[in-house]
């Protein structure tokens, strides 16, 4: 991955990436019975799930009109068209 960019995980993959300074993997923040979360980390859980949950409904439409099952063309020209369709489909959500 590029230096900077990072992905999203659920809380299944905490400690995956113990690297603080770059992290490869984002994920959430766990509660154990003797240290709860404070604001600031809830508020972070928020952001990483409103995030992931926006991503997951995208690639479950695109599974569910089978288009990348269906994609017989360029890469290239697939990538385009999946980006559109992404943004249609968060066009549509935020509406």
């Amino acid at each position: 991955m590029a230096p900077g960019s990072g992905a999203l995980a659920d809380l299944g993959f905490v400690g995956l990436d113990d690297d603080p300074d770059d992290p490869v993997i984002v994920t959430g923040r766990r509660a154990t019975r003797g240290h709860p979360l404070t604001e600031a980390q809830k508020e972070a859980n928020r952001l990483v799930s409103r995030e992931r949950a926006a991503n997951e409904h995208g690639f479950a439409d695109l599974k569910n009109w089978r288009i990348l099952s269906k994609v017989r063309m360029n890469a290239k020209h697939a990538t385009a068209l999946l980006r559109a369709l992404l943004v249609l489909t968060n066009a549509e959500i935020s509406h």
